[in-house]
């Protein structure tokens, strides 16, 4: 079926570039495969088609990207290696860096800049206000000392956005500073964290005493909590893609199983509602984005849909496999180790429920 539109030429690109990539890397999902797609991405112009063309994208709009998005999850593409500097830092940049540091955008683009995102901390994980990482500004440098940790790909990224607290006498959403570091600055420590899949995707960091250009802060002093929100906001088509994916996988999981015992039926047809009902909201939500209107609450109620049909297929899965889910190496055992992840990214379930409750059901604060 052919397609029209950005989607449509991206088709073309993936067709021309999709068997060499799966010749030389196969199905490999590590850093160094991500790496190499993002950079074939970044030559056919692909590797953010939604930022601005004069920063080296295409100007999409957010349908045509969701469009996009589907094309790349269609021949099941790896994720690009910087997915967080494309989505957050990146936008940032554009709407609140000097015109020196925006010449970082074509690196980034590349991969040959690849940036982190500090902003969990030991102490301040949701509640990401509550971060104490301090920075003090003597004779015209920054002075850091601090931790941040669960940094995605901490140890291979060469640089970071960091937040950090310049006022420790204003209100816990003020007094935040957005700064960008080089990471072989003198004075940071990077440790792996290894997760229960064995991976080491994470990174603690540890900052004694690092010193800071002032010209490395990105916006207003002591406003990195509106930097954080206005590019956070940016990447509007994350939840829909997590409603579309999730029908997919449990999808996948149905049509590639056998299952005889009548209770693990009835328990992925449950996880097939509650998937398409998900699936649904993401479709409102990609309507009211084609209306020129901004979803509404479905966002949070996605992201909470998502992460409990994540990790009860999870289950489910295991179940089914049975003794083979003993073995490490068995696909249903890592979704089901990686799915313990799913309560925690991007909010969780239990801040998720808060959000809920208070924002949309108007219940009174907890």
């Amino acid at each position: 079926m052919s397609i029209d539109g950005p989607a449509g030429e991206l088709r073309v690109y993936l067709e021309k570039v999709m068997p060499g990539f799966r010749a030389e890397w196969g199905a490999a999902t590590s850093f160094e495969a991500q790496l190499a797609w993002q950079k074939l991405l970044n030559e056919g112009g692909w590797a953010a088609p939604s930022w601005p063309v004069e920063h080296g994208g295409r100007g999409l709009s957010t349908v045509d990207r969701i469009a996009c998005d589907a094309e790349l999850a269609r021949v099941d593409a790896p994720m690009a290696a910087g997915a967080i500097a494309l989505q957050n830092i990146g936008p940032a940049l554009m709407m609140f860096g000097t015109e020196e540091q925006q010449r970082s955008l074509p690196h980034i683009l590349s991969g040959e800049e690849f940036w982190a995102q500090g902003f969990s901390e030991p102490g301040a994980g949701s509640d990401l206000a509550a971060l104490t990482m301090r920075a003090e500004l003597v004779n015209g440098e920054f002075v850091l000392n601090g931790q941040k940790v669960w940094t995605s790909n901490g140890m291979q990224s060469t640089h970071a956005l960091l937040l950090v607290r310049t006022d420790r006498e204003a209100a816990k959403h003020k007094g935040i500073s957005a700064l960008l570091v080089k990471l072989d600055s003198p004075g940071i420590e990077r440790r792996p964290i290894k997760q229960i899949t064995g991976e080491s995707g994470f990174a603690e960091m540890f900052f004694h005493d690092v010193r800071v250009p002032e010209a490395n802060l990105l916006g207003p002093l002591n406003q990195g909590w509106l930097v954080t929100m206005k590019t956070l906001g940016y990447e509007r088509t994350g939840v829909i893609n997590m409603a579309t994916k999730l029908e997919r996988d449990v999808r996948e999981v149905v049509e590639n199983t056998t299952v005889t015992d009548p209770i693990l039926r009835d328990e992925l047809l449950g996880h097939w509602m509650d998937a398409r009902l998900v699936g649904l909201m993401g479709a409102r939500a990609l309507a009211r984005l084609k209306e020129g209107e901004e979803p509404g609450s479905e966002q949070s109620i996605i992201k909470f849909g998502w992460s409990l049909v994540s990790s009860r297929l999870a289950e489910t899965e295991m179940k089914v496999s049975g003794h083979h889910s003993l073995l490490a190496d068995d696909r249903g055992t890592q979704r089901f180790l990686r799915s313990r992840s799913a309560t925690i990214a991007a909010g969780t379930t239990e801040v998720m429920k808060n959000i809920l409750a208070e924002r949309v059901l108007g219940l009174p604060r907890d």
